[in-house]
């Protein structure tokens, strides 16, 4: 019967096989098909889907593995060693320093299973020895490894047994580490490729402000409304300037200071709006900064010439002054880690860093001629560095587990410093000027950050979002700034205050919310969301 002429005819698909090597895959034929189908196999392998991973090797007719590679698999389990070599010897396009490194592990392994074996038989240490002078000495490898080898075979105290599946299998690993991709594959090519390709997507979104996970089903955007632009509160509580504002690192509180003697204590509820918790009077001058301690139950405040105070996060109620029995003035201080020790700088009337306990015993003290005035601590979340500003143009990273230290010079004064969650990163606050600096000082200029306004107070700045990807800052112009921190763009500018702003701080848990301490006496709540009625 008659069908249209599609009765008869064949649908079995074409094998890929039959494909033109070298093809290349997608619209701007970037992609060479055999590697694209060789990574699906590796892929389907490790996901557990072998017989669909097997079938698309046979089907494509491209091989997961190079089959010499393949060969060289069971002999290897074997212990087969001339004939392992003698693969490697017959892979093509490999690099002769590669491939004498290659039979440098094999005959390694070779040599070590010998030893292992000796039992202190003369004959198997004479095979041993054999194995060195004959196959591995001619290889021209780091002659420091081969002595280490050598020292094997004069005291066999090092030499230590161990299961010969698991030593070879180990052997396995590293051959394939050592090889080149068209030999064998890295692990989890795929999976590595696509994470890139995720982060590179993330990385090109300058709104992205989400800890979300990125969808693979389609190219990532975010809108600019997942910056926070949005005032949703204005808090009036301080009846002068705000000088200082800061989150708790569980973003669950917000502290604040001001030039009327107190700092507050407020609490973040779910809904982000901010409510009063505590006012801290004790202050017989104004507070110009507060510090969290890493677990959040303490506060630090700091009055303008005064002694440091201890809060109970908690009650509300001063636990101590840290420096009540000290004549020096402290300019600024930071916790370490463990919330039980705080470090401190001084200037005046001499010029010191000091660590002190919660009951403020001094552990340890840095002074001298070399120590010009602090005017800015910090420390990393580990624990390992101490950075400081001092001399007004210097920044000074103390590595406390090497004792050693690093200075950078800045060309101008220096008013604030502050760190990412990470204490990979630093800013520094100069005229109407961010640096952006890596704590390890391997980078040899900063990034830099303009468009705002500051040339007479001092102005803070500070990192947010998620893997601290914006910084912002206050302005002596009466608006916020926000940039983004790999292309140094400003992103936002938050008009609102009616003067100066001083501080700014981004909620660390909760990265659409940010705070804003202003000369208006004021502090704003502003999060994500549209700006629109």
């Amino acid at each position: 019967m008659e069908d249209g002429g599609n009765s008869d005819r064949d649908t079995t698909p074409e094998p890929a096989s039959a494909v033109v090597p070298g093809k290349k895959l997608g619209k701007r034929g970037l992609i060479e098909r055999t590697e694209f189908v060789r990574v699906i196999i590796q892929c389907l392998y490790s996901l557990g889907y072998r017989k669909s991973a097997a079938a698309l090797e046979s089907e494509s007719g491209v091989p997961l593995d190079s089959p010499l590679f393949s060969s060289l698999l069971p002999l290897v389990i074997a212990g087969q060693w001339e004939d392992c070599v003698d693969i490697i010897g017959r892979l093509e396009d490999l690099p002769e320093e590669t491939r004498a490194t290659a039979a440098f592990l094999v005959w390694s392994e070779s040599f070590m299973e010998l030893l292992n074996s000796t039992g202190g038989e003369d004959g198997t240490l004479s095979s041993a020895l054999n194995v060195l002078r004959q196959r591995i000495s001619p290889l021209g490898v780091d002659r420091r490894r081969v002595h280490k080898l050598a020292r094997c075979l004069v005291s066999l105290d090092g030499v230590v047994s161990e299961n010969l599946v698991r030593r070879r299998v180990g052997l396995l690993v590293e051959l394939s580490e050592l090889l080149p991709p068209w030999i064998r594959l890295p692990g989890q090519r795929l999976e590595h490729l696509v994470e890139m390709a995720l982060l590179e997507q993330r990385a090109s979104c300058i709104y992205h402000n989400s800890t979300e996970p990125i969808s693979l089903y389609e190219d990532h955007k975010c809108d600019p409304d997942q910056i926070p632009s949005r005032t949703v509160q204005i808090l009036n509580d301080h009846k002068n300037e705000v000088w200082f504002v800061q989150f708790s690192n569980n973003g669950e509180f917000l502290a604040s200071s001001s030039k009327d003697c107190t700092a507050i204590i407020w609490t973040v509820g779910e809904d982000d709006m901010v409510s009063l918790k505590h006012v801290l009077d004790g202050h017989c001058q104004p507070v110009s900064f507060v510090a969290w301690s890493p677990d959040d139950t303490l506060l630090i405040t700091c009055g303008k010439g005064e002694v440091l105070r201890l809060w109970d996060v908690e009650t509300g109620a001063c636990r101590c002054a840290l420096n009540d029995s000290s004549a020096c003035v402290i300019s600024s201080c930071a916790w370490f880690p463990d919330s039980k020790k705080v470090v401190c700088g001084s200037s005046e009337p001499e010029n010191c860093i000091y660590t002190c306990d919660l009951q403020g015993r001094e552990l340890k003290v840095w002074k001298g001629e070399r120590l010009p005035k602090v005017s800015s601590l910090a420390v990393t979340p580990d624990g390992r560095h101490l950075v400081s500003v001092v001399s007004d143009d210097l920044i000074r990273i103390y590595d406390l587990e090497e004792g050693t230290e690093l200075a950078i010079p800045e060309e101008h004064t220096i008013t604030s410093l502050s760190l990412s969650v990470d204490g990979q990163f630093m800013i520094v606050n100069l005229n109407n000027e961010i640096h952006l600096w890596k704590v390890d000082g391997s980078l040899a200029a900063p990034s830099k950050y303009r468009g705002h306004k500051q040339v007479k107070y001092v102005i803070r700045s500070c990192f947010g979002g998620p893997a601290s990807s914006f910084i912002a800052s206050g302005s002596e112009d009466s608006q916020v700034y926000i940039w983004h921190r790999e292309r140094c763009v400003v992103i936002k500018v938050l008009p609102g205050h009616a003067t100066t702003v001083n501080c700014v701080s981004w909620n660390p848990a909760r990265p659409r919310m940010l705070a804003s301490a202003s000369d208006d006496h004021t502090i704003r709540i502003w999060v994500a969301g549209s700006t629109r009625p």
